[in-house]
C-alpha cells in the first residue's frame, strides 16, 4: 500500500499524532481500546507519528509506529529530521523503520536545538536529506516534505521557499505536506505559484481543529508565525476569556459557556476550511489530533471525508 494511491485518488485522509512521554499516555495512544483504534474507525489512509531532532524520542515513535504496523489498518508514516544525523545514524535508523515495516517517512530538516548553531550532522538542508535517502534506499521509501505556504521563518522570502521546494521535488520526494495555514487567500496564491514552478508533486495539507483558544493562539505563533484571517479572529473575540486564554484559573464568570462556544464554532470553521482546501485542489488532508478521537471523528464526518473501515477485534 502508499499514500500515492490514495492522493492519486485526491481523497486521502490522515492523521498526525504524537508519542506520549508516559506509559500512561501510550496506553491511552496505543491500547486495545485506545485512540489509534478510535481513529482506524473514521478510514484514514495513513497516521503518521512525530518525530524530534536527533531522534530522541525516537524509541516511542517507533513504539506507536509499531502497533500501526501490527493493527494493519492503513500505512505508518514517520517524521524523520535531518538536523543531528549524521549519515551512518540516518541510514542506520532508516534501515530499522524499513525493518519494522514502515516504508513512508516524511523527510523535514527539523527545529534548531536551543543553543546549536548549524544542522550539527551531515545534512544541511531537506534535500540533502532526500537525495540521500533515494540513493541509499531507491524506492523502498515513499518520502513526504514540508511546504510553507506562507514561508519559513528561517527563508529569507517566498520565493526561496518555492526554490527549496523544488530542490526537494528534484531530489526524488514523492508528495507534500503543507504545514499550518488558515489563511486560503494566501494559499492560494502559493499553490499558483508551486506550479507556476513546475512543482507537480501532490498536496496533503495540515489542519488544524479550532477547539481551544490558547492551544489556537499558541499555534498561530509558534508554527512559523501562521496568518489568522479576521473570521477567526472573529470567533476567539467573541469569545474572549478574561483575563486571557491563557491563565489557569481565569475569573471570567462565562468561561465554561464561552469555552464551549468557541468549541462549536471553531470546529464548524475547521469543516468550511477542509471543504475549501479541497475546492482548491488539494489531493488530501492531514489532521493534527493532538492524540484525541473527538474533534477528529467530528470533523471528519462533518467534512465528508468519513470513509469507515471495519476494525477487526
Amino acid at each position: 500500500m502508499s499514500v500515492m494511491d490514495a492522493l492519486h485518488r485526491h481523497n486521502a485522509l490522515s492523521f498526525e499524532v504524537f508519542p506520549p512521554r508516559t506509559d500512561v499516555g501510550m496506553g491511552e495512544l496505543c491500547g486495545e481500546d485506545g485512540i489509534l483504534r478510535r481513529l482506524y474507525t473514521l478510514g484514514p489512509d495513513a497516521i503518521s507519528c512525530t518525530y524530534s531532532a536527533g531522534g530522541t524520542n525516537a524509541g516511542k515513535n517507533l513504539e506507536v509506529l509499531d502497533r500501526v504496523v501490527k493493527d494493519g489498518i492503513c500505512i505508518p508514516v514517520t517524521h524523520f529530521a535531518c538536523i543531528g544525523n549524521t549519515e551512518e545514524s540516518a541510514r542506520r535508523q532508516l534501515q530499522t523503520y524499513l525493518e519494522h515495516g514502515v516504508h513512508h517517512i516524511l523527510a523535514l530538516r527539523g527545529d534548531q536545538p536551543a543553543g546549536r548553531a548549524g544542522a550539527g550532522g551531515d545534512f544541511q538542508s531537506t534535500p540533502e536529506l532526500v537525495a540521500f535517502v533515494r540513493q541509499e534506499f531507491g524506492s523502498q521509501f515513499t518520502i513526504a516534505v514540508a511546504a510553507a505556504p506562507e514561508g519559513h521563518p528561517g527563508c529569507r522570502s517566498l520565493e526561496a521557499e518555492i526554490d527549496s521546494l523544488k530542490r526537494k521535488q528534484d531530489s526524488g520526494a514523492d508528495y507534500i505536506i503543507t504545514q499550518l495555514c488558515w489563511d486560503m487567500d494566501t494559499f492560494r496564491c502559493w499553490l499558483d505559484s508551486i506550479r507556476a514552478a513546475a512543482i507537480r508533486l501532490p498536496i496533503e495539507t495540515s489542519v488544524m481543529p479550532v477547539v481551544d483558544q490558547a492551544e489556537t493562539i499558541h499555534a498561530a505563533l509558534s508554527r512559523n508565525g501562521s496568518v489568522m484571517p479576521r473570521p477567526l479572529c472573529e470567533i476567539i473575540s467573541k469569545n474572549w476569556i478574561l483575563p486571557n486564554p491563557f491563565v489557569k484559573d481565569p475569573f471570567d464568570a462565562d468561561v465554561e459557556q464561552k469555552k464551549a462556544d468557541f468549541q462549536k464554532a471553531g470546529l464548524e470553521y475547521t469543516v468550511n476550511q477542509i471543504h475549501e482546501f479541497r475546492a482548491c485542489g488539494a489531493d488530501g488532508i492531514r489532521l493534527l489530533t493532538r492524540n484525541q478521537f473527538g474533534d477528529a471523528a467530528l470533523i471528519v464526518r462533518e467534512s465528508g471525508l468519513l470513509k469507515e473501515w471495519k476494525v477487526e477485534n
